[in-house]
């Protein structure tokens, strides 16, 4: 059997009753989350012009959130996808190292939409099956990044998610995969330098992952080996990989329940030197003036991915990257926030001459896709010293959010929708999605999380 049979077979075959509690708990926590983030990423530069040519790709039938436009399936994907991913802000699998939900779920919500609707249920099953495969992928490949796996990956999720609401058979959906292999796309020289074309990554596969489903029903005969061929998804996009553990794993390790929260609104390799700041000035209440320098020891991926200096001016997409932007910021204000990354904050000299202070280090692990452990040592201009450890990132499923600290996350993501919600529709959303195995149709959720009337 090949992986895109079993795969299939697992996408398709369990029912919401064989998901364990963490899995439909957690899934429930980061579609509500993934709502959030999207919702804030509408008003985010670049977005009016996206919107204008993506209403053009068919009939506008599906709401984007935080708006009050309509667009077809695809190109809701597209969009919705782009804003979940702008602002390095949606949850993520560490290990996997792959942003799931910013292409599962606005597919999901836009195939139920085509389907003319789903239940709740069904949903969390399809979220479920759907990271299970993209996070899968991830952790199958034994190689540094070369394309940007948060796409690749997500889109393949993505096709297992869609297909399943769309209601396709077995090998319909094995088709489906191939056709999306046909498709995928998405380097890592976006993230190399800080380009706000990398959400945009996402957002491709997204739009894909609904036409690879569409595609599939014509019958042509797809390729067979599609991520395990010489020339398949694993071997030209990963390199070294080993897929053995994961399939195996389908079925009995529910992924999505493994997935961590991105509490500072960053890429997740700055989430350690962020937190370690914040925790040394807590407890030492030093100013940003009493810092002589910061340095922070973590592993090479950390590096590779934020270690790189600022720049001035900066754009905000660089800016979410780079570990020495958000450590001046928290040493500035002891936090960090969505508005950290917009106007005139970017542009604030003295944000800039505190992140001349900070240096990230290899600290030789050996794994190319780990993200901790990292050390935080801030220098004072006195000579004291002080460190701060990370094994485990907060947020992690180890050191979850609270339930006050996830919503207060959501909250706050509503205050930058570009056009503001009805009133009462971010709590309606809360409860709608604390009872979503009871929701008859989910295209309610759509509607609650966008401005359309």
């Amino acid at each position: 059997m090949t992986a895109a049979q079993r795969f299939a077979r697992h996408a398709l075959e369990p029912r919401f009753a064989d998901l364990p509690n963490a899995a439909v708990e957690r899934a429930k926590v980061f579609l509500l989350d993934g709502l959030g983030v999207g919702i804030a990423g509408s008003s985010v530069d670049g977005g009016e012009g996206l919107l204008r040519v993506a209403s053009g790709w068919g009939n506008r039938v599906v709401p984007v959130w935080g708006r009050s436009a309509r667009l077809s399936a695809p190109a809701a994907a597209f969009l919705n996808a782009w804003q979940t991913h702008n602002q390095e802000f949606d949850c993520l699998h560490e290990g996997a190292v792959v942003h799931a939900m910013a292409t599962v779920l606005p597919v999901s919500l836009a195939a139920a939409e085509l389907r003319g609707g789903s239940s709740g249920a069904e949903l969390i099953a399809a979220i479920a099956v759907g990271a299970d495969i993209a996070a899968g992928l991830g952790l199958a490949s034994q190689s540094a990044f070369r394309f940007f796996r948060p796409g690749t990956a997500g889109g393949f999720g993505s096709v297992a998610a869609a297909g399943r609401i769309l209601g396709l058979d077995r090998s319909t959906l094995e088709a489906a995969f191939a056709w999306q292999l046909a498709q995928v796309s998405g380097t890592m020289q976006a993230h190399t330098e800080g380009s706000p074309i990398l959400p945009v990554q996402l957002a491709f596969n997204a739009r894909a992952a609904l036409q690879s489903c569409e595609l599939a029903t014509l019958g042509f005969a797809p390729a067979r080996e599609i991520f395990e061929g010489a020339y398949g998804y694993l071997a030209l996009f990963e390199g070294a990989h080993d897929l053995v553990p994961i399939l195996d794993s389908l079925g009995r390790t529910w992924r999505i329940a493994e997935f961590s929260h991105k509490p500072f609104p960053a890429g997740r390799a700055t989430h350690g030197g962020i937190e370690g700041v914040m925790a040394l000035r807590a407890q030492h209440r030093f100013a940003a003036g009493d810092v002589e320098c910061v340095e922070i020891d973590a592993p090479p991926l950390i590096v590779r991915l934020v270690g790189r200096p600022l720049v001035s001016p900066v754009e905000p997409s660089y800016a979410r990257l780079c570990l020495q932007y958000a450590v001046a910021k928290v040493l500035q204000k002891g936090s960090l926030d969505l508005a950290d990354f917009r106007g005139q904050a970017l542009a604030d000299p003295e944000t800039h001459a505190l992140a001349a202070r900070v240096t990230t280090r290899d600290d030789g692990n050996r794994d190319p896709n780990a993200l901790s452990p990292q050390r935080v040592t801030v220098h004072l201009k006195n000579g004291t010293a002080l460190s701060w450890r990370c094994e485990t990132m907060l947020a992690n499923p180890a050191r979850p959010l609270t339930r006050e600290q996830h919503l207060a996350k959501f909250r706050r993501c509503l205050d930058f929708a570009a056009v503001p919600l009805a009133p009462g529709s971010g709590e309606r959303l809360i409860q709608a999605v604390d009872r979503l195995e009871e929701l008859d149709d989910v295209r309610d959720l759509s509607r609650l999380a966008s401005a359309v009337s």
